[in-house]
């Protein structure tokens, strides 16, 4: 049986026609650079999606574990205090979502300032000189906005080092208060008598935070000068141990009170100095438990809160002054007078 023996000779040439001569040229173009083009900017939405969607993901668990540890305590029978974490909670979330934030937005900067790049060379144009005037660009911008950059990095740096947060009650200078809003540019600080002030993150030179770790308050206490200071020491710490036993304020007793000393000798008073430490932002409810605890032990005692004396030299009508008068400030009338004194 014969078997086919192949042929050196080529394969005859398929004619060409004009159509096809056109078609290759513009079909070897689309899959060239247009298509390399594309590859780059599907590539760059993606991988900034996917990177969003990673940030907000772990931005989002940690401010739900933020809760849920928050919830896991106020279940396992805390002192009542700790119902003032919900606006830990709050803090932490606004944190994680702010830090978030600005990750995906310089993630977002950074993949397509690299995918521009990427498509300035697949269009055989040199990025030197774009990479110089944009370095040129870019040095003019800072110029122009050192104030709002300033802002931004202030406030980048105070979230990211926990610097304060919502719930706080912070002294920042000009303003002193309650923080409501904590952003990349300004702060909201709630003031005592209600006035919110917009504080720039750039102008903020100190925080001082009243909220974070334990606070103190710290009372003095004036006392006649014949006083026993050592007696009297024993008799404000025991008072002041009983706060724990107070069902309002008890629980926001952290330490022992201690009784500094006298801090203030005059001729007619001693000024004792009590400090007890507590729960942030619980000082001021302990100092009033404290100062009324304090002022009946003073009156079971006997003693009195020395009175400030004053001499006020009065003249009646033309006659010559009378002797000087110790005792209280008398009112003052509108006109300067004295009540009774006919001037």
């Amino acid at each position: 049986m014969l078997s086919p023996v192949p042929s050196s000779l080529p394969a005859p040439a398929l004619p060409s026609s004009p159509l096809a001569a056109a078609v290759d040229p513009l079909w070897e173009f689309w899959l060239d650079k247009p298509l390399r083009i594309l590859v780059v900017l599907l590539g760059a939405v993606l991988l900034s999606a996917v990177v969003r969607l990673l940030i907000r993901r772990v931005t989002g668990g940690i401010a739900r574990g933020t809760r849920s540890r928050i919830v896991r305590r106020l279940e396992s029978g805390r002192p009542r205090w700790v119902e003032d974490a919900g606006l830990a909670g709050a803090r932490q979330a606004q944190r994680a979502h702010t830090i978030g934030s600005v990750l995906s937005s310089v993630s977002t900067v950074v993949i397509w300032a690299v995918a521009l790049l990427m498509v300035v060379s697949e269009l055989d144009y040199d990025i030197g000189p774009v990479l110089a005037s944009a370095g040129i660009a870019g040095v003019a911008l800072s110029f122009g906005a050192q104030s709002l950059v300033k802002d931004y990095l202030s406030g980048i740096f105070m979230v990211a080092e926990d610097q304060l947060g919502i719930g706080d009650v912070v002294d920042l200078g000009e303003a002193t208060g309650t923080v409501e809003s904590v952003g990349l540019r300004v702060t909201q600080v709630r003031g005592v008598d209600g006035t919110l002030w917009h504080v720039r993150n750039g102008e903020i030179l100190r925080v001082g935070n009243q909220s974070q770790g334990w606070a103190r308050c710290v009372l003095d206490l004036p006392v006649p000068y014949d006083t026993d200071v050592e007696l009297l020491s024993e008799l404000i710490v025991h008072e002041a141990a009983l706060l724990r036993d107070d069902p309002k304020v008890g629980e926001y007793v952290t330490e022992d009170p201690e009784v500094w000393g006298v801090e203030a000798v005059t001729g007619e008073s001693l000024t004792v100095r009590v400090a007890v430490r507590t729960v942030p932002l619980k000082q001021w409810d302990v100092a009033r438990a404290l100062r009324l605890r304090l002022k009946k032990m003073l009156d079971r005692e006997g003693l009195h809160i020395p009175l400030v004396n004053q001499t006020v030299l009065r003249q009646d009508g033309a006659g010559p002054a009378g002797p000087p008068e110790t005792g209280q400030l008398r009112p003052v009338r509108r006109d300067g007078g004295v009540p009774g004194s006919g001037a």
